[in-house]
């Protein structure tokens, strides 16, 4: 794996307000794609807002790929219904985290979170909703106090009548991932 340039942790949180694929209800989980690497959650029985809380982890080799996102009801004597899908391109929070790493330290923030930030944490960049992307919201890409940098995301779902899924992203470098570190 010699151009891997970090993983990305993807935290599936929760759904919201997901389509009726049984009678009254629906057995959702989440599959994530990048490229060949394909990971899922775990059902949750009967629930069109279910919480998954599960982090995935995807070797990032190239940020211009997308991850594809669909959500699927799980049958059990038939093939899974589809519940919708969702994209979102990596590449705006991998250049925020190339960015940091070459550069100082965020300041620290100020004790006000009137914006709904996250105390301690600092924006980087903030992506808005747009006919390209499936932002449901505002997404903002942001260092904690940490210096771990997150994005926090709700995805609309496509080619569904109803459904967001609700995702936290972050970064996790490898000690040799040279191509993010500054020179020495």
């Amino acid at each position: 794996m010699d151009g891997l340039l970090g993983l990305l942790r993807v935290r599936v949180l929760r759904g919201v307000d997901l389509a009726v694929r049984d009678l009254k209800s629906s057995d959702p989980y989440v599959v994530l794609q990048m490229g060949k690497q394909k990971l899922r959650t775990r059902v949750i029985k009967k629930s069109l807002n279910p919480e998954w809380n599960e982090e995935l982890t995807l070797s990032v080799e190239d940020p211009t790929l997308p991850i594809k996102l669909k959500v699927y009801d799980r049958d059990r004597f038939s093939f899974d219904d589809p519940m919708g899908d969702a994209e979102f391109d990596i590449h705006p929070f991998f250049l925020a985290v190339k960015m940091m790493n070459n550069s100082p330290p965020p300041p620290p923030p100020s004790s006000s979170t009137s914006s709904g930030l996250v105390a301690g944490s600092v924006i980087i960049k903030q992506l808005l909703p747009n006919r390209r992307n499936c932002l449901a919201e505002e997404s903002s890409i942001r260092a904690d106090e940490h210096g771990t940098i997150l994005q926090d995301m709700f995805l609309r779902l496509r080619n569904v009548e109803c459904g967001e899924i609700q995702l936290q992203l972050q970064w996790i470098h490898l000690p040799p991932s040279k191509s993010l570190r500054p020179p020495s």
